[in-house]
């Protein structure tokens, strides 16, 4: 595996994405990534990286600073050396930045982001906030021990200072009286051995007391600390061995406390790691335009839009690749520096990627495999030690390639058989695809030869691609024709470059007539290839105009349905505005003639009663449009006699419906569309009545004590289920007698109400099918006609 990593140029993948590593946690785990050969392994990883890019798109980073690799010491701390003030610093940093990190994913939890891989990382560990408040009370973030480490260590900084305000100022004095000072070299205090001294001149060395402790590299100044202050120094030097041994004193509380939480410290570093090596293949994924590949393990990839990702994105050119569908061999033609390498790297490359648990530089939809092993032979190899020539390095590793693969492998071949006589190379090469293809193996492999251009069309499971090459501009464009054998195009490039044409003319006549078959098929594919191309982009352009117009006129429907309703509703409040002061000029005029009534006892009570009550008769039924015309009869079926699932019309909304229900011999409940509702016996018209049918006794207990509803509302549905409960309900509906039902599915994306249809469409009781009308929901609604 390692020699194909070098030949597919993964370690220097592995660089580019150690550059996005945040720490040196993070980049020993990038030196370690290997790829897996496990399935669910690699799907793991991929989620992982998902998971990160996720909160890279959404947070636009994660808190990873501060973090160190403290496992050495540790392990240090554990067998009871002591660790200095910057390791417990380092420590203390890193458990902050682990508080942190935790913290974080619990806040994206909250935000309801689902990244379970990563809060389950972060649920891993607990935050050793004591240690690190601890070490940060006792050193300050430049590694110094700090007075508050303890009462003893204050006490003995305070002695000190002391001590070296009395020495500098007796040594001051001296510095500053004039007897003393033609003595100096310098009118300066300065520290030789750990002890302050002056600078004395060499010749007055006699006169001046004390202890030399250095002298200068001349020898004319001598370096002495005065006998007034040599008792103060020793003070000092004792000040400092105790500073020194309650700072050693200390630091081996904190290693002793480090050491008792040893193994939790172990749990956060290797929590950190995984973190660090997630997010830097999330930036990674950003930086290359990754994305999220689908797996399998049978051998199945497609590379959509495919980019090499250590080639400049000015450069590369996107390659479409297919294998191990409906072919396991790809036999890629074309010209040198075609891209053909390159296009066998990125296979190679993109496929160890994905096992890696990285994005891959593709677009949505593109699929991986996960091989149990990979192969390669691309480049020139040959060794010169071993004196052995291309060919020969190139049969070396084919041969032990052969000897070692398998059904689960991934082979690539560059320029098979190349290197030696032309017709045996050929011949060589065919029979070494035909052992792989019977391995079973998956392989891709480039070549110059000829004979392997018609090798696809007499083999199955083996398919034919090539590099575009541009005769006008007489450079390879770098595209992958899946399909097309590569064209010579040596006659098209002499033409191009001012070759006589009776001299190409001859150089066609000397190739046989076979070759010049395949020739010509190759240039009418291409020119097929391209025109289906220029079909292909017309017809998208087209698609994409209509789509524009349905997003249009959809919206324009939903602003007309929205104005109708809030002129309805203005309307209605209109009305009732109207009814209600209409009420009160009755109440007003009911109010007078009690007045007269007392004056003209003839007016009785119930007289009065009667007439508020017509006044109240009188008020207009809302949202009807017209009043109720008079019940017709039809098909000899009077309008009393209605029943539940006869279709009737709603004179005062001119709209089909069926009954429902019967509430009373005054009104029914009536399904138009969408919407049930309560009309009144003298609104309605009878249309028809449906056959009756004789009933099972099942359908008959149905009848009797379940309610089917004409409209099924699948809303909110997954998919699956909402295909389950279309079977049933038509089922359902059919046993309840209906000729009618609607199916409500919503707008949304237009997947179910495409499954909707499809499978209404498919039913055998089911007659035809249309969209809702205005009042029954539209294009959010289809309505089935049932036998």
């Amino acid at each position: 595996m390692k020699r194909v990593c070098r030949i597919l140029e993964y370690e220097k993948m592995k660089k580019q994405l150690m550059q996005h590593a945040g720490s040196s946690l993070g980049k020993k785990r990038v030196e370690r990534l290997m790829p897996v050969t496990d399935l669910e392994e690699v799907r793991l990883a991929q989620k992982a990286t998902y998971e990160g890019a996720k909160i890279l798109r959404l947070k636009g980073q994660a808190p990873l600073g501060g973090i160190r690799d403290i496992r050495a010491s540790i392990k240090r701390a554990a067998i009871g050396g002591m660790l200095n003030e910057q390791e417990l610093l380092d420590i203390a940093s890193t458990i902050y930045g682990s508080r942190r990190f935790k913290q974080f994913i619990e806040q994206c939890e909250e935000d309801e982001l689902n990244v379970p891989l990563l809060a389950e990382l972060a649920a891993s560990y607990v935050p050793l906030t004591d240690l690190e408040r601890t070490i940060k009370q006792s050193i300050d973030e430049n590694g110094e021990m700090l007075d508050s480490a303890s009462s003893q260590l204050r006490t003995v900084r305070q002695q000190i200072r002391s001590h070296e305000s009395a020495i500098r100022s007796k040594l001051e004095n001296i510095t500053r009286s004039s007897s003393a000072r033609k003595m100096l070299s310098d009118a300066i205090i300065t520290i030789r051995n750990d002890r302050y001294v002056i600078p004395v001149k060499q010749e007055y060395r006699g006169q001046f007391g004390g202890l030399v402790h250095d002298q200068s590299s001349s020898g004319a100044t001598l370096f002495i600390e005065p006998d007034a202050v040599v008792s103060i120094n020793n003070q000092l030097r004792e000040a400092r061995v105790k500073e020194r041994q309650e700072i050693e004193r200390i630091l081996h509380e904190l290693t002793a406390e480090t050491a008792e939480n040893g193994d939790e410290l172990t749990l956060v570093v290797d929590a950190m790691e995984e973190a660090d090596f997630i997010f830097a293949k999330a930036y990674y994924s950003r930086e290359i335009k990754g994305t999220q590949p689908s797996l399998n393990e049978e051998g199945r990839l497609e590379f959509k839009k495919a980019r090499h990702p250590l080639i400049p994105s000015d450069e590369i050119v996107p390659i479409d690749v297919e294998l191990g569908g409906s072919f396991q061999s790809l036999v890629i033609t074309g010209p040198n520096t075609g891209g053909k390498t390159v296009t066998l790297k990125t296979i190679g490359l993109l496929t160890l990627m994905a096992q890696s648990g990285l994005h891959i530089p593709c677009e949505e939809g593109s699929e991986a495999a996960v091989f149990k092993k990979i192969f390669a032979d691309i480049g020139d190899e040959q060794s010169i030690e071993q004196s052995l020539s291309t060919f020969s390095s190139h049969m070396t590793n084919i041969v032990s390639i052969l000897d070692d693969l398998d059904h689960e492998s991934l082979v690539l071949f560059d320029e098979l058989g190349a290197g030696t006589d032309p017709t045996e190379g050929a011949a060589l090469a065919i029979s070494i695809l035909d052992y792989v293809y019977k391995v079973g193996a998956r392989v891709a492999a480039t070549t110059h030869y000829s004979e392997l251009k018609g090798y696809a069309y007499n083999r199955e499971g083996v398919i034919n691609a090539s590099v575009e090459f541009d005769v006008e501009t007489l450079r390879p464009t770098y595209r992958l024709m899946i399909g097309v054998p590569g064209r010579s195009n040596a006659f098209a490039i002499s033409r191009r470059l001012g070759l006589r044409q009776d001299v190409i003319e001859e150089a066609q006549s000397q190739i046989g007539a076979d070759t010049n078959k395949i020739e010509n098929m190759i240039a009418s594919l291409d020119d097929s290839r391209k025109q289906a191309e220029r079909e292909m982009e017309e017809t998208a352009r087209h698609r994409r105009e209509a789509e524009r117009l349905h997003r249009e006129l959809e919206s324009e429907m939903d602003r007309f349905e929205q104005e109708k309703e809030r002129a309805m509703e203005q309307a209605e409040q209109k009305a009732k505005e109207a009814v209600q002061k209409a009420k009160q000029e009755a109440e007003e005029i009911i109010e007078y003639l009690r007045e007269v009534q007392k004056s003209n006892p003839a007016i009785k009570d119930h007289e009065l009663i009667e007439a508020k009550k017509m006044l109240d008769e009188a008020s207009p039924e809302l949202r009807t449009g017209k009043k109720p015309k008079k019940q017709k009869k039809t098909a000899g079926v009077e309008a009393d006699k209605l029943m539940p699932g006869d279709e009737v019309k709603v004179i005062s909304f001119d709209q089909k419906g069926h009954i429902v229900e019967k509430v009373s011999d005054k009104e029914f409940y009536v399904q138009l569309g969408m919407m049930k509702m309560k009309v009144k016996t003298a609104d309605l018209q009878y249309l028809s009545r449906p056959k009756q049918e004789q009933k099972t006794p099942l359908a008959a207990v149905r009848g009797k004590d379940a309610h089917v509803k004409s409209e099924l509302d699948l809303r909110g549905e997954r998919f699956e289920d909402a295909m389950l409960l279309v079977d049933k309900y038509l089922d359902d509906a059919l046993l309840a007698g209906y000729h009618q039902v609607s199916i409500i599915h919503g707008k949304g994306t237009g997947a179910l109400r495409k499954g909707v249809q499809e499978k209404l469409k498919r039913h055998r009781n089911v007659t035809a099918t249309r969209m809702g009308g205005m009042n029954e929901g539209g294009s959010g609604v289809t309505v089935a006609e049932l036998k």
